[in-house]
C-alpha cells in the first residue's frame, strides 16, 4: 500500500467509531481529510468541532454540520493526523501549522484517536522538526531564548517557518519556529522548558493526549494504546 492508501485505511477506520450524536473533533492535516471525507459519506446526524480553518471549509463542503469549540460543553472524540507517533503513543504534531488549535479541541475531548500511516510510527520522537507557534511581537527575540533551549537539550537551533509567500503564518494570527531534528530524550521537560518562555503560545509534544491509534499498514489497520 502507498502511504495515502495507508492514511485513507486509518481514516476510514476512525471514521467507524463516530456513533450519531456525537461532538467530534476534526483534525487537520492530509490524514484527517480521509477521516473527515469518510465520516461525510456516513451521513451522521453529529457535530463537528474543526481545528483549522483548512478542515472547516473541508467539512462544509461535504456537508458537516459545525460547531465552535466554545459552543460545546466537551467533545466526545477526536481523530487526528500527527508527524510522528512514538511510545507511549507521544506525539509530533504541528507540521500543518495547526497546533494550538489541535491540542485545545484535543484537551476538550473525552477520547482522542491518532490516525497515521506506518512511516510515521517511530521508536523515539525528534526525527521530525518540532513546531513551536510563538506570538508574532518580539518573535526574532523568542526565536533567541528557544535557541538556548535548543542547546540545554542537544538539539539544533530552531528556525523560522517560512513559505513561498513569507513567513508562515498560524489561524491564530502566530508564526511556528521549528526545532531541529535530534533524538529528543526527554519529552516532557523539553515541553515543560518550552512553555516556559515568554512568547510561546504552545509546542507540537503531544503527551498523554491519545487514547489510541489507528496505523494504516500493508497488513492493514493496527490498533495501539499507549
Amino acid at each position: 500500500m502507498t502511504a495515502d492508501e495507508q492514511k485513507r485505511a486509518a481514516g476510514e477506520a476512525a471514521a467507524a467509531l463516530v456513533e450519531a450524536g456525537m461532538v467530534v473533533g476534526l483534525g487537520t492535516g492530509s490524514t484527517a481529510a480521509w477521516f473527515v471525507k469518510a465520516l461525510a459519506r456516513r451521513q451522521l446526524d453529529i457535530r463537528g468541532v474543526p481545528t483549522s480553518d483548512a478542515t472547516a471549509n473541508l467539512a462544509r463542503e461535504l456537508g458537516i454540520a459545525l460547531a465552535a469549540l466554545d459552543d460545546v460543553k466537551r467533545v466526545d472524540l477526536t481523530v487526528d493526523g500527527a508527524d510522528e507517533v512514538g511510545p507511549g503513543l507521544s506525539l509530533i504534531k504541528g507540521g500543518g501549522a495547526a497546533l494550538l488549535r489541535e491540542k485545545l479541541v484535543w484537551e476538550a475531548s473525552n477520547r482522542c484517536v491518532v490516525i497515521a500511516d506506518a512511516a510515521k510510527q517511530v521508536a523515539a520522537l525528534g526525527k521530525f522538526p518540532l513546531p513551536i507557534e510563538v506570538v508574532r511581537f518580539g518573535y526574532v527575540h523568542t526565536g533567541q531564548r528557544l535557541a538556548d533551549i535548543a542547546a540545554e537539550f542537544d538539539l539544533p537551533p530552531p528556525r523560522l517557518r517560512m513559505a513561498d509567500r513569507g513567513v508562515v503564518v498560524t489561524d491564530g494570527g502566530n508564526v511556528i519556529y521549528d526545532m531541529g531534528s535530534n533524538l529528543i530524550a526527554e519529552p516532557a521537560a523539553l515541553g515543560l522548558a518550552l512553555k516556559s518562555v515568554t512568547g510561546v503560545v504552545d509546542h507540537g509534544l503531544f503527551l498523554d493526549l491519545a487514547d489510541e491509534a489507528l496505523i494504516g499498514t500493508d497488513q492493514g489497520v493496527v490498533r495501539l494504546t499507549p
